[in-house]
């Protein structure tokens, strides 16, 4: 008996969800409070992906098979990151100060 291929939009569309929920559960344990701009951004990435199935419209932004584009993965792990209460990585590569 052949199984059927997994269907990756799926597949993605479940992860991204799963990650934008943990995310706002991470922060809501930890008491740390979202900013506006925070909770609406999970708050309308979550209703895209919902209904459409990917949260881009534009194919250049992100993979043909992802939900989330680059730069929404980006913010998820930095809100993620805030509510674990560790400290954001630097934004350029540059881990310690120029000479």
């Amino acid at each position: 008996m052949k199984r059927a291929p997994p269907d990756r939009k799926a597949q993605a569309k479940r992860a991204a969800l799963n990650a934008l929920r943990k995310a706002r559960r991470l922060a809501d344990r930890a008491g740390v409070e979202l900013s506006q701009w925070e909770g609406e951004f999970l708050g309308s990435v979550e209703e895209r992906v919902k209904s459409f199935g990917r949260a881009f419209g534009d194919p250049e932004k992100g993979g043909a098979g992802e939900a989330l584009s680059v730069q929404q993965h980006v913010k998820l792990k930095e809100i993620s990151a805030k509510a674990k209460g560790e400290k954001p990585p630097g934004r350029f590569g540059r881990s310690r100060p120029m000479r």
